[in-house]
């Protein structure tokens, strides 16, 4: 049954969201207060890269399926369901971490001036637990809330959306059940399972899912750490974990560590909003995964001075990656542009490359420089840091690439770059925690 749907916010969740919504046979009016992002995606263009996503928008919004708008007015009359897809960035005020609530609150309030009895709300953003209940309140008399976190992976989100892996539906009443099992009648057809839960527990599944993949990440990165000061190989330490049907190889790779818009601020405001709640101990733990996060770029940087008998003043860095993941242009708290830019400070000459990202990368960091290619990027460079895993830097040809570097010595940021290959061909090739450090025995420490 084709439904008349309102997606608040158009940026990456709910350009995605009102896309995918229209290709479920949905009629779809999306809604942002930026009269240029609405113009371009009426237009059909898409102002992020991700894959697929420019096709179903082109195509619903060629047949009239998909409109966007700039009025709240026009999205209430619209449609009686409304999905709320703003971002909840870290707060700049505070240094607690916790998560920005003025675009939802916002969102929120100005829906609630226009819609009446029978208008279901639909969150869909990552928000502090607790948050639901409280916007409840805030909607006119027969109006009702409803919380529907999303779980999209940036370069599978069309898929995450169109065929994901759960369904969360956080509602007080059978009529908003039905109503969001209506919206994903073909999804729950396909297979997909669904979870019906209270307002609490549904905020907690994204949150507490974010927490748990950081948590796997800096895992196999503190053992990186253990292996460098041990001469342990973490490649091989995480493959023999992997095989733990209790642990799983899914992001058991060491390297540069997490970034985006979601993992790192989205810890930071979990513990924030437990230790609110006075329970603050429980996710202690979570700022020591954001620590060894973080100390896994200070790594880097250390292996390319070593590296560089030192100092990087006046040498020529190769930096392949700027987006914080393959498959993305997104740059917000990406490992390799922070790498890159403290390199810049450190007086080297850094050339960036990425397939995708280089437009945000240039408007974001001006100062470093660019290149064409990621042949171009590595022509005369002492050394090369691999920090974005896109195919391309994998199927880079290392004995064409060795010819044109000063020195071939390359530091493999993202465990992904096929070793035996690199070093056949005449490279130093380094990566973490597989860059040995020899272990003393006990009684030579002492």
């Amino acid at each position: 049954m084709a439904l008349r749907l309102t997606v608040i916010g158009t940026g990456y969740l709910g350009a995605t969201h009102a896309a995918c919504m229209a290709e479920l046979g949905h009629e779809v009016l999306g809604v942002d207060v930026d009269p240029g992002k609405v113009a371009a995606l009426s237009a059909g263009r898409v102002p992020f890269h991700e894959p697929g996503l420019a096709e179903l928008l082109g195509r619903h919004t060629g047949s009239g399926r998909l409109r966007f708008t700039t009025s709240y007015e026009e999205a209430a009359a619209f449609g009686r369901v409304h999905f709320v897809c703003v971002g909840t960035p870290q707060r700049k005020d505070t240094d607690s971490g916790a998560a920005d609530m003025t675009y939802v609150d916002a969102a929120v309030e100005a829906l609630a001036a226009h819609v009446g009895p029978g208008a279901l709300v639909v969150g869909k953003s990552t928000v502090p637990v607790g948050t639901a209940r409280r916007l409840a309140g805030r909607l006119p008399a027969g109006a009702e809330l409803a919380w529907n976190p999303e779980f999209l992976r940036e370069g599978f989100a069309v898929r995450d959306t169109l065929r994901p892996d759960r369904l969360v539906l956080g509602v007080e009443s059978e009529t908003a059940e039905t109503i969001l099992r209506e919206v994903y009648a073909a999804v729950i057809e396909a297979g997909t399972p669904v979870v019906t839960a209270d307002f609490p527990t549904a905020e907690l599944v994204k949150t507490a899912a974010n927490a748990f993949l950081a948590t796997k990440i800096s895992f196999v990165n503190a053992m990186a750490e253990v292996c460098e000061a041990a001469g342990g190989d973490v490649s091989v330490l995480a493959r023999a974990l992997g095989h733990d049907e209790r642990i799983g190889a899914r992001f058991l790779r060491a390297g540069v560590g997490f970034g985006g818009g979601c993992l790192p601020k989205d810890i930071r405001a979990f513990a924030a909003r437990a230790d609110e709640l006075g329970t603050g101990e429980s996710l202690a733990f979570l700022r020591e995964v954001d620590a060894i996060n973080l100390r896994r770029r200070e790594r880097v940087l250390d292996l390319a001075r070593e590296l560089c008998g030192g100092s990087l003043a006046g040498k020529r860095v190769a930096v392949l990656g700027a987006a914080f993941k393959p498959d993305s242009d997104d740059i917000r708290d990406s490992p390799a542009l922070e790498v890159a830019a403290r390199v810049h400070l450190e007086g080297a000459e850094v050339t960036v490359f990425d397939p995708e990202a280089m437009d945000n990368a240039r408007k974001a960091y001006p100062v470093l420089g660019y290149a064409v290619s990621a042949k171009d990027a590595m022509r005369g460079a002492d050394v090369v840091l691999h920090l974005t895993e896109w195919q391309e830097f994998r199927d880079l040809d290392p004995a064409e690439l060795a010819r044109s570097t000063v020195r071939p010595r390359i530091v493999d940021g993202r465990g992904a770059l096929d070793e035996k290959r690199w070093t056949a061909a005449g490279w130093s090739f380094h990566a973490l925690g597989r860059t040995r450090k020899p272990a003393l025995p006990n009684e030579e420490r002492q």
